[in-house]
């Protein structure tokens, strides 16, 4: 059996116009089995069906009391967790999720090209990626660099576009453990070009094979 993934879409805050494409994509990318939901319910039963969990642009509060409990179980017992773009920009108000993304989104500029600095081709999301990633994104600031708790795979180059606000130290991908699961993040993907991108394509299934260590 195909390792099954809970793709996650709901939004209380803003809500990316690419979300269709982005699930589409997904189950295209091959090797995966995928439910996709926008009802917290889902997170309200066990997980263990799933080698792994993606939070997809997800946007402000999203889970209930019981299905926040159940998510950091899930992890914390080595369940995989992926989060895409406004993953950042989810669960303000629940510490543990912070800590597990591993950043909290703070602004972007607009939508422009720029160079992504891959820092760390050893990767299955990153090791078919050339040393300077051209790529159209929104290149999210974080509150805080997550630099030191993560393993960062690429950093944005911010003389690269306009409007950055992170200065050198601007992680952009990374990943991380959390218990017994792994947990990686992207800070791309805001339109639905980009998920028809072979490089960008390439990247989320090295990020899904690398969570559900397949």
């Amino acid at each position: 059996m195909p390792p099954r993934l809970l793709v996650y879409t709901r939004t209380t805050g803003y809500r990316h116009d690419s979300i269709p494409d982005a699930i589409a994509a997904v189950r295209t990318l091959g090797g995966f089995e995928v439910d996709a939901t926008e009802d917290p319910a889902a997170f309200e039963v066990p997980l263990d069906a799933y080698a792994a969990v993606v939070f997809l642009s997800t946007s402000g509060e999203v889970l209930t009391p019981p299905g926040r409990d159940r998510l950091a179980a899930y992890v914390e017992g080595g369940g995989g967790f992926v989060g895409v773009h406004a993953a950042a920009c989810t669960e303000y108000d629940w510490a543990y999720y912070g800590e597990l993304l591993g950043a909290r989104f703070d602004r972007h500029p607009e939508y422009q090209p720029g160079k992504a600095v891959v820092e760390d081709r050893g990767h299955p999301a990153t090791q078919h990626l050339p040393p300077v990633w051209e790529f159209t994104d929104e290149w999210y600031d974080f509150r805080a660099s997550p630099r030191g708790a993560v393993r960062v795979l690429a950093s944005a180059d911010e003389s690269s576009y306009e409007g950055g606000g992170m200065g050198e130290d601007h992680p952009l991908v990374w990943c991380r453990e959390q218990g017994a699961g792994r947990v990686f993040y992207t800070a791309l993907g805001h339109a639905s070009e980009a998920y028809e991108e072979p490089d960008f394509r390439a990247h989320l299934l090295g990020a899904l094979t690398w969570v559900t260590r397949t």
